[in-house]
């Protein structure tokens, strides 16, 4: 059972081509979907699912965060009910792990085909699109692999064919496909000033939105002083 936790940007995208080229098959391929992408990522899973597809491989299984009822939960809708930024503007990345990781750990643990290798005591085989000039990430990652009883993690960009971000980019290129862009939240705190402006510029909604989740939070915050951590975005970018 080889699966693919896809992320939505360039690296996770020269995986997959990396491993058509290399003639590795591929049974799954889950997105997890905070409600909060920005368009031009949703725009390329629709790209890629067509790449993939005229290749013979699967389609991107998008996957949701959900409350204890069943009901879709966002990390907009979170951060707007319980008064808060995302958990990265405090230095944590919880919502990486309840949006992101969370949600297809949780597919692939009703996924009939994993829960088939875990009883047979076997682990599947997840692949993971850290290039060569991300060790640091992957050394913290790889050395919780010997401890995970249901995860085999490869990381093939870097440790089979080390390509570098440049390399990822040309083979994306080559492949007759369009860059991806930067995966993240629109209202994401890791956002530079470029990216933030463009924001505003393109998707002027988008932003308004992201104004709303700072201006929800302000009566809460004593550590940060809004997206920015240390500025306000509304301060600094201006109303919309």
């Amino acid at each position: 059972m080889n699966i693919v936790s896809f992320g939505g940007g360039t690296n996770s995208a020269a995986l997959l081509i990396g491993l058509h080229q290399h003639g590795i098959p591929i049974d799954l391929i889950t997105f997890a979907d905070t409600g909060a992408e920005h368009p031009h990522t949703y725009q390329f899973i629709e790209t890629m699912n067509q790449w993939l597809c005229e290749h013979e491989m699967p389609p991107i299984t998008v996957v949701e965060n959900v409350d204890r009822k069943g009901n879709r939960l966002t990390l907009e809708t979170e951060c707007l009910r319980s008064g808060t930024l995302p958990s990265i503007a405090y230095g944590y990345k919880r919502c990486s792990q309840k949006h992101k990781i969370g949600p297809q750990e949780k597919f692939c643990n009703h996924h009939p085909q994993c829960r088939a290798i875990w009883q047979a005591g076997e682990r599947v085989t997840r692949f993971i699109g850290y290039d060569a000039g991300e060790r640091k990430r992957y050394e913290h990652s790889k050395k919780y692999n010997e401890t995970d009883k249901k995860y085999k993690n490869r990381y093939p960009l870097i440790e089979d064919w080390h390509w570098t971000r440049d390399d990822c980019i040309q083979a994306i290129q080559e492949a007759g496909l369009p860059l991806p862009g930067k995966s993240s939240c629109f209202f994401c705190p890791s956002m530079k000033r470029d990216e933030v402006e463009a924001l505003k510029r393109q998707h002027p909604d988008l932003y308004l939105r992201a104004l709303a989740i700072e201006e929800n939070a302000m009566p809460h915050l004593k550590t940060v002083k809004g997206l920015g951590r240390n500025y306000a975005w509304k301060e600094r970018y201006g109303k919309g």
